[in-house]
Order: structure tokens, then sequence, then C-alpha cells
């Protein structure tokens, strides 16, 4: 993934606020809660297996720069990103009638209220057009989501799939 030149400065404005020390450096420990801030959401065990699996005094003892940093931010939003069988998993499970759609209203809610919250007007962006004369969304026509837009993060909790769409 190439990173725009904003994001880039986004990136490193972000990495620099976890440098405590003033190294231009962060701690092992600290690369999971930067990803975070930046929109991903990497397991730990992803993490680790980034950082070449380090033991935990490495984690706490260990420090990298920026420019480490960015490709591992690479890797991790390429594992991120979700496919179309991805974005339809996540859809079913709010499909209460089984046909293949979503209630606008309820995809507006999740959308709003869960995972990386989206506001009102991201929300709108995303939605314009997808809903039909009864406001619902059909989830597995193949009408392109907006991919340039948003980026899908799928999150399992209690073995359900869970879809998120997030600006990026």
């Amino acid at each position: 993934a190439d990173f725009t030149a904003d994001q880039l400065e986004d990136f490193k404005e972000a990495f620099g606020l976890f440098d405590r020390v003033g190294d231009n450096k962060v701690a092992y420990n600290q690369v999971a809660d930067i990803m975070r801030a930046l929109g991903q959401n990497p397991t730990n065990k992803d993490v680790n297996k980034i950082l070449g699996d380090p033991s935990a005094e490495d984690m706490a003892n260990k420090r990298i720069d920026f420019d480490a940093f960015l490709p591992m931010l690479k890797t991790v939003h390429a594992l991120q990103k979700g496919t179309y069988d991805d974005y339809v998993e996540g859809l079913r499970v709010f499909d209460k009638e089984g046909n293949g759609t979503v209630m606008g209203a309820e995809l507006r809610i999740v959308l709003s209220t869960l995972g990386e919250k989206m506001n009102e007007r991201e929300v709108d962006t995303l939605m314009q057009g997808q809903e039909d004369e009864n406001g619902c969304v059909n989830y597995e026509c193949q009408c392109p989501i907006r991919q340039d837009t948003y980026v899908y993060h799928i999150v399992r909790h209690d073995h359900i799939l869970y879809l998120f769409l997030v600006p990026w």
C-alpha cells in the first residue's frame, strides 16, 4: 500500500506522540497501540509476528524508529483489507430474513455506534444510493462499495463476524 504525503505526515505525527523519551523511537510494546490509533485493528499475535516474535523483555525495552515502523503499518494495512466475500459475510450477520438484504436504518446505527464509529456525514456518504425503495440494502449484489474511500474492518467476536467500514 502506498500512502499519500498527507497520510505519511499524519502517521509520523501520531508516531511521535508515542515517543516518551525524545529519541524519535517507540517501544515495541507501543507498536500495536499506534497502529490502532491509526485506524488499523491488528491482533497482538499479528504485531508480535511482524516484530519477529520478541520476548516480553524485548517488547518493553527494544525501540524502533518511524522508518522501521512504516513497513509494519503497510503490512497490517494490507492484512486488514477485506474482500467482497468478507463484506458479504459481515453483513449476513444483520440479515434477519436471510434474503440478502439488511435494513438501511440498522446498518446506519451499526456504522455509527460499533467499532470505528463513523460520523453522520461519513455514513450518509457511504449509504448514498445503497438503499432500495423499502429502505433495505442488498449486500449480495455485485454493486461495489466505495473501496477507494473506505477500508473493511472484519472483527470476530464470540464466533460472530462483524464488518466495519472505516474511512481510509
